[in-house]
C-alpha cells in the first residue's frame, strides 16, 4: 500500500500551507481570536474560490468530489497553522449529513451555499449533562400539522454561533432520533454565543417549538449520525498531528536557540531524549491517523477504530503538549508566544467527541468481542 500523497494531494497539501501562512502568523491569530467571529471572512473567502469547502461533497451537489484522504490533508494544514476557521464544525459535519440523508431537494438547497462559503451550518447533538457518546437524545421533536417542532437544549454546538442553518438531533414520537433542519435566526431559537479557551467559538441553542423540517425521509438516523461521528473524529486527529507536528518544530527551534550556561539547550543529552520521545509519539499518532483515514476511504466506517485513532492521538497530544511546555519554561505559558496556544486546542481537540478515558472505556468494554488481545502499556 502507498501510504505517499500524489501530485494532485500534494498540490492541495502546498496551496493550503502557503495560504495559511499568508494568512496568520502569532500576532494575526491572536488578534483574531479577539474579534466577534474568531476567524477571517476574506480567508474564508479563499477558501471557497479554492474549493476546499465543496472539497468532500460531490459534483453533482456542487462540491468538487474529493475523498477523506484530501480532507485529512487540508485539515492537518489547518493544524499546523492553527487556523480557527470553522472548517469542520460549520462545512464538514454538518455538510456531511446533508449529503448523506438529505433530500435531494435540501442538497441542492444547502450544499452549493455551503461550498461557496455564503452559508455556515451547525450540528447540534451534545446536550447540557451528556458526553460522548450520547445515549440519550431528551430534545424532543413533534408533529405540527404537516411540519414539525423542535424543543429542548443543545450545548455545546461547535461553530454555533457563525451558523445559519443548524441541523438539530431530537427524540421522534414514535422513538428514535431524527435529524432536523432548523433557522438559527428562526422563532423559538435562543442562542447564547461564547468563546472557548482554545480561542474557537461555540454556542447554545434553546429550542421552544422551534418549527423544523425534517432532514431527508425521516425516521431513526442513529446510524447516520455514528458515521458522522467517526468522519469527524478521523478529521480531528488529522487537526491534531498538524499542531503537534508544529509544536514539535518550535520545541527543538527554541532547544537549538535558547542557551544555558552559554550552551544551546540541544547540546543536553536529556532534554534531546526527551524531544526524541516527543517524535517518536508524533509517528505512531501520525500512523493511527493515517489508519482512520485509509479506514474511511476504503469504505469502512467503523466506531472501533476511530476510537483506538482518537485515544492514541489523545494520548499523544498530552506528551508532546506537555513535554513543549516544560522545555520551554515561563514563555511557553505566555500569551503572545504561540506554543501555549497549540497546547490549548491539542487539549480542546481531545474533548471533542469523547476525550481518551472515553474512549479506553468503549474499547475496554469491547475487549469480549476479541478471541485475543495485545495488552501494551
Amino acid at each position: 500500500m502507498n501510504f505517499e500523497l500524489d501530485d494532485e494531494q500534494t498540490m492541495l497539501r502546498d496551496t493550503t500551507r502557503e495560504l495559511l501562512s499568508r494568512s496568520y502568523d502569532a500576532e494575526k491569530r491572536n488578534a483574531t481570536s479577539t474579534t466577534d467571529e474568531g476567524w477571517t471572512a476574506s480567508v474564508w473567502k479563499q477558501f471557497a474560490e479554492l474549493g476546499l469547502l465543496g472539497l468532500p461533497f460531490a459534483e453533482a451537489d456542487g462540491g468538487m468530489g474529493a475523498g477523506p484522504v484530501e480532507t485529512m490533508v487540508v485539515m492537518t494544514e489547518l493544524g499546523r497553522a492553527l487556523a480557527p476557521e470553522p472548517y469542520l464544525g460549520g462545512v464538514l459535519i454538518p455538510g456531511g449529513l446533508i449529503a448523506a440523508i438529505g433530500s435531494a431537494d435540501q442538497r441542492a438547497r444547502l450544499l452549493p451555499v455551503l461550498s461557496d462559503g455564503t452559508t455556515l451550518s451547525a450540528f447540534a447533538h451534545t446536550e447540557p449533562g451528556t458526553r460522548w457518546p450520547v445515549a440519550t437524545v431528551t430534545t424532543a421533536a413533534s408533529q405540527a400539522g404537516s411540519g414539525w417542532t423542535i424543543t429542548g437544549v443543545k450545548n455545546p454546538v461547535l461553530q454555533g454561533d457563525s451558523a445559519h442553518v443548524v441541523i438539530v438531533s431530537a427524540a421522534l414520537p414514535g422513538g428514535g432520533t431524527g435529524l432536523f433542519l432548523v433557522d438559527a435566526e428562526g422563532a423559538g431559537v435562543t442562542r447564547t454565543a461564547y468563546a472557548t479557551h482554545d480561542g474557537r467559538r461555540g454556542a447554545q441553542f434553546t429550542f421552544t417549538d422551534a418549527a423544523a423540517e425534517q432532514l431527508g425521509e425521516g425516521g431513526d438516523v442513529t446510524a447516520a449520525i455514528v458515521e458522522a461521528e467517526v468522519r469527524a473524529q478521523a478529521a480531528l486527529c488529522a487537526e491534531a498531528i498538524g499542531i503537534m507536528t508544529e509544536a514539535l518544530r518550535l520545541t527543538t527551534d527554541y532547544l537549538k536557540q535558547r542557551k544555558q550556561f552559554g550552551v544551546p539547550l540541544a547540546k543536553f543529552q536529556t532534554l534531546t531524549h526527551r524531544a526524541a520521545d516527543m517524535y517518536v509519539a508524533l509517528e505512531l499518532a501520525s500512523s493511527m491517523s493515517l489508519y482512520a483515514t485509509m479506514a474511511i476511504a476504503d469504505g469502512v466506517i467503523d466506531p472501533t477504530i476511530a476510537s483506538r485513532a482518537k485515544l492514541a492521538v489523545g494520548r499523544a497530544a498530552h506528551q508532546i503538549g506537555q513535554e513543549a511546555i516544560q522545555m520551554h519554561g515561563g514563555i511557553g505559558m505566555t500569551a503572545e508566544y504561540p506554543v501555549g496556544h497549540y497546547v490549548s486546542r491539542l487539549v480542546a481537540i481531545e474533548h471533542i467527541l469523547g476525550a481518551s478515558d472515553d474512549h479506553l472505556r468503549v474499547l475496554a468494554g469491547g475487549v469480549s468481542n476479541y478471541s485475543m488481545v495485545n495488552v501494551t502499556e
